[in-house]
Order: C-alpha cells, then sequence, then structure tokens
C-alpha cells in the first residue's frame, strides 16, 4: 500500500502539468474560435503554393524508370559502406579479406553489366524509342535535329 501512494505522490507533478498543458491547448483553441474573423472569400478553400493558384490535376504519372533508377541507386550506393568498412579494415582482413571484396565488386560488376544489357539503365520512353528508330537513316545514322529527348 505504502509503494502505491508513494508511486503515485511521484506522478503527482507530472498529472499536474498534463493539465495545465491541456488547459492552455483548449483555451488557445476556444478564443481562437469565438475570437478569430468569419470572412468567406471566393479563394478561402482553394488549395495554393506560394501565392500561386493551382492548375490541373495533382495526380499524374511519373514514369516506373525513375523509381527503378532510384531503387538502382540505393542498391549501387550501398556498395560503397561495405567498401568503406573494407578499406577502414584492410590491414586486419589481409589478404583473405581483399580476395573477398575483390568477388564482392566482381558481383556488382556483373550485376550493372547485366542491367545495362537488359536496358534498365536506358532513360528513354518506349515512345522515343519507337521515334529514334523512324529517325535512323542509311547506316545507322540518327537525324538529332529531328530528334527530342
Amino acid at each position: 500500500m505504502e509503494q502505491t501512494v508513494s508511486f503515485l505522490d511521484g506522478l503527482r507533478p507530472f498529472l499536474f502539468y498534463s493539465a495545465i498543458v491541456l488547459a492552455v491547448v483548449v483555451t488557445m483553441l476556444g478564443l481562437s474560435f469565438f475570437l478569430g474573423q468569419r470572412i468567406n472569400r471566393k479563394y478561402k478553400n482553394t488549395p495554393f503554393e506560394s501565392g500561386i493558384i493551382s492548375v490541373g490535376s495533382a495526380q499524374f504519372r511519373i514514369s516506373v524508370h525513375f523509381y527503378l533508377t532510384a531503387i538502382l541507386f540505393i542498391i549501387f550506393d550501398l556498395e560503397v559502406v561495405f567498401l568503406f568498412a573494407w578499406a577502414v579494415a584492410v590491414r586486419e582482413a589481409g589478404w583473405l579479406g581483399f580476395i573477398e571484396i575483390s568477388i564482392f565488386i566482381f558481383i556488382l560488376i556483373i550485376a550493372l553489366f547485366y542491367l545495362w544489357r537488359i536496358g534498365a539503365l536506358d532513360w528513354r520512353t518506349n515512345i522515343q524509342k519507337r521515334e529514334l528508330q523512324e529517325l535512323r537513316g542509311p547506316g545507322g545514322v540518327t537525324n538529332r535535329k529531328e530528334f527530342k529527348l
């Protein structure tokens, strides 16, 4: 019983502080509700940014190439963490650590080559690729004046 009373005595300042904070918040919200202006203007509820009224829809499609490039960046950026950790402990790792990091880098180079071969690093959309093939002349020369990225 004595422990419960001492626990409540220790909790009393926290409860007092919480009550004061709650009273201040309720008072401020109540005063702003009763004393605030109630002017309805034409553009009051329209969203804007930097004082410019938005035009068009906020829902637009982003190419999946952006996400793929972001994921690839994160994956290949993480290799720097492993390389940095290896570089810090290169003397302690010895030749075995050198062989392990060489295998790691070799696997990353194979992965990068694979991504390059399947076209994951190509920024052009399918429409741009089709237009590029249409603009190729004899000998595979591209008329760059007509092709716009």
